[in-house]
């Protein structure tokens, strides 16, 4: 058995030659390439186990599904084909696809057809959807973005800034930041690249005249749940919901989508306001601004101030970082208001 690496075991002396000593060599080295097999068998099924997802991959959202809810299933799924030894069972498992539909489980492919800067370090992205197909999205929804920087997958969670029955297309407003990972991979972003999105999750259960009158508290890039709401209220000719909105910002030139926010405060039950918080003086802004803006930083103060001048009883929604959320709910709290009153994004 020379060139095998492991010699047969010797065969008693009654059966060192003749058809039955053959016979018991075959017989035991048969055994022992059997063993070789379920060895190899074994490797090859634990290179499909599916791996347990980095902490960089969970966008930190409670997404329903999360990715280790995805992990748990694609787990168990591996534990009952390698039980029944019939991998057909794992085709099951798909990591991404191209046909443009959103999925919770698994990501899709989504091509870029513009990417447009407004401040520093924000930019909108638009992307396509075939036909006069929608992204199938319900108000407030997110989406999470897959992103590979340095051999490490990273996901984040996005509103999409557009219409939530916007045709053959989406758009999402993104924050870069020097140090982000997320932001390594977005900035590299050029117009005709595909990106992988999976959801939607989460959401802001409405329906036309829910509420007397919605007061939005967003900051920043927390402005993105609030437009979706705010269009499909002014698109519904029977919704009688008023509308506040407050975006607080660092400057004039921070606040992202003016033209919008303009236009939809020009609709009998919109107002728009805003809180720049490194702006020294209003002298310098438009004059159509200054009227509706506030130096330094949203206060309980202002907020209260806020609730008093809704011309009906307002319910409240917020959103923006962690912070700014629990800042705004504490403010909320100390007025008065009871948490079925106020939405956290």
């Amino acid at each position: 058995m020379a060139g095998t690496g492991t010699p047969c075991p010797e065969a008693p002396p009654s059966a060192r030659s003749g058809p039955i000593a053959r016979s018991h060599r075959a017989g035991a080295c048969g055994l022992r390439l059997a063993t070789q097999v379920m060895s190899e068998s074994e490797d090859d099924w634990l290179s499909l186990m599916p791996t347990e997802p980095l902490q960089s991959q969970c966008c930190g959202s409670g997404c329903k599904p999360c990715v280790y809810d995805v992990y748990q299933k694609e787990l168990a799924q591996w534990e009952e084909a390698k039980a029944k030894k019939d991998r057909s069972l794992l085709t099951k498992q798909k990591e991404e696809s191209s046909n443009s539909e959103l999925n919770p489980d698994t990501f899709t492919a989504f091509k870029i057809s513009s990417v447009e800067q407004l401040t520093e370090d924000t930019y909108q992205y638009k992307f396509e959807l075939p036909g006069n197909s929608s992204l199938g999205l319900s108000l407030g929804q997110h989406i999470v973005l897959r992103g590979m920087v340095n051999g490490l997958e990273v996901q984040r969670a996005y509103t999409p800034v557009s219409p939530v029955n916007a045709e053959g297309y989406f758009e999402v407003l993104i924050k870069c930041y020097k140090a982000g990972l997320m932001s390594q991979y977005i900035k590299s972003w050029i117009e005709g690249d595909t990106v992988f999105w999976r959801g939607p999750f989460g959401g802001f259960p409405y329906s036309p005249n829910q509420y007397g009158e919605l007061l939005m508290l967003a900051s920043g890039t927390g402005i993105a749940p609030m437009l979706p709401i705010l269009q499909y209220i002014t698109e519904n000719e029977d919704d009688e919901t008023f509308i506040t909105l407050v975006g607080c910002f660092r400057t004039f030139e921070n606040i992202y989508l003016k033209p919008l926010l303009q236009d939809q405060s020009r609709y009998w039950n919109v107002r728009t306001c805003y809180v720049l918080s490194q702006e020294s003086s209003l002298e310098k802004l438009p004059w159509s601004y200054q009227e509706n803006t506030h130096t330094g930083h949203i206060t309980e103060n202002l907020i209260k101030k806020m609730i008093n001048s809704c011309r009906r009883k307002p319910f409240v929604l917020i959103c923006g970082s962690v912070e700014f959320n629990e800042d705004m709910t504490r403010y909320l709290k100390a007025i008065g208001l009871k948490e079925d009153s106020y939405f956290v994004f």
